[in-house]
């Protein structure tokens, strides 16, 4: 069956690098480099079917708790990713964004990061979103603070509170909401992410771990998102 319909907003937890690793007795680093050729995979494809936004959820919150090697090896990794992807990404005309709280990168990585999301600032195709010390408790927190510290100014009133008041204080203020989530590796966990913008995502959960994640599985996890009928709480006579 032909693609015909794919979404606006492509959600990805890439899950399951280590678990890879594991299976083949390498180190866990290793799996993790693995997946980063799958990264390449799925921002070619988004490319190629003009799959306007994509984000991946690279590097949680949570994931500082790893342990202190496999925490440094993933910001190398994020450093090696950025400079040999660079001419890639501009040239493909991808767009860099990244949501979450920097403040704990070290500086090497942060600066990398914000370089390269600079250098490609005006390209016009897909927005490629790494979600780096990102949660979405975290970044639903700061926004009420942020909210409450604009009614405490008076610049605020708490009437004045929308659903759009709180996207436009959240780290995705500049994105659609999500079309389909996709989570690898068999896990059927949302891991806190995105869960604001994920309120009428499809979601798809593929067995297949992330280094092992194809074109295949992403097609077929397209074709699945094809098939379903998006009410947004109506019934399917009022869709047709």
């Amino acid at each position: 069956m032909e693609i015909t319909k794919y979404p606006k907003h492509l959600a990805i937890i890439m899950d399951g690098n280590g678990r890879w690793a594991k299976k083949q007795g390498l180190l866990r680093a290793f799996g993790h480099e693995k997946g980063v050729q799958t990264v390449r995979q799925v921002v070619e494809y988004c490319v190629e079917h003009q799959i306007p936004y994509l984000t991946l959820y690279a590097f949680s919150t949570e994931n500082w708790n790893r342990p202190a090697l496999e925490v440094k090896a993933l910001m190398e990794l994020l450093v090696k990713f950025l400079k040999k992807e660079m001419d890639n990404l501009l040239k493909n005309n991808v767009k860099l964004n990244t949501i979450g709280n920097l403040d704990r990168f070290p500086p090497k990585a942060r600066e990398t990061l914000l370089a390269t999301i600079d250098k490609l600032k005006n390209n016009t195709g897909v927005t490629l979103t790494l979600a780096l010390s990102y949660g979405a408790r975290e970044e639903l927190l700061t926004a009420v603070k942020q909210i409450a510290t604009e009614v405490k100014n008076g610049t605020l009133t708490s009437n004045e509170i929308t659903e759009q008041t709180i996207q436009q204080h959240l780290y995705t203020n500049n994105l659609p909401d999500v079309d389909l989530l996709i989570r690898t590796s068999g896990e059927y966990r949302i891991s806190n992410f995105l869960l604001w913008q994920i309120a009428y995502a499809e979601l798809y959960f593929a067995e297949v771990l992330w280094p092992d994640f194809t074109k295949k599985h992403l097609e077929e996890a397209l074709l699945n998102y094809q098939n379903r009928e998006r009410r947004f709480g109506k019934t399917s006579e009022q869709l047709t």
